[in-house]
């Protein structure tokens, strides 16, 4: 399952919610008639009815959410789809997060560093998140100068890292 978005709060007293957007396709994701596998499972699945933009944020309103008390119930749901449901790029040097986490770290040499666990998105470009045995994380930026090699169907990311940079 991939998460695309978190109910923070309800808005207003119609039942309507603020989500947290986390996919690069809102306008795909979040379209009446979507339904969304919830994080617990427990509150779903929900039916979105409406979205749109207000003031930078998603506002959603979703089936049998009516009220703000019942709205209230949503706070902190994850929504989900599933990653299958997903087309992939068209541009081969563009990756989805969920097609990174867990693919091995290793260098040149095929030293393994570690498993990327999560992607940061940054102003500049992204972070890998490297999960290392008895270390830190590493935080490796996601530049072609330091990961020339992504290979999926292989589970690993290639980088050739500067001196000193899991130093860190």
């Amino acid at each position: 399952m991939l998460v695309v978005g978190r109910i923070i709060r309800p808005h207003g007293v119609r039942g309507d919610l603020i989500c947290e957007v986390r996919t690069d396709e809102p306008d795909e994701r979040f379209v009446a008639g979507s339904v969304f596998v919830t994080d617990p499972v427990e509150n779903g699945p929900i039916k979105l009815e409406y979205a749109r933009w207000y003031q930078g944020r998603l506002l959603i309103t979703v089936e049998g959410v009516s009220d703000r008390n019942t709205a209230e119930e949503l706070r902190g749901v994850l929504l989900c789809v599933d990653s299958g449901d997903i087309t992939a790029p068209e541009d081969p040097e563009e990756f989805r997060d969920h097609d990174l986490v867990g693919l091995r770290v290793e260098d040149p040499d095929q030293t393994v560093i570690g498993t990327v666990t999560r992607i940061e998105h940054g102003p500049a470009h992204d972070m890998l998140i490297v999960r290392r045995d008895g270390n830190k994380p590493a935080l490796i930026p996601f530049i072609h100068a330091m990961v020339p090699t992504v290979d999926i169907p292989g589970g690993r990311i290639v980088v050739t890292l500067p001196d000193g940079l899991l130093d860190l």
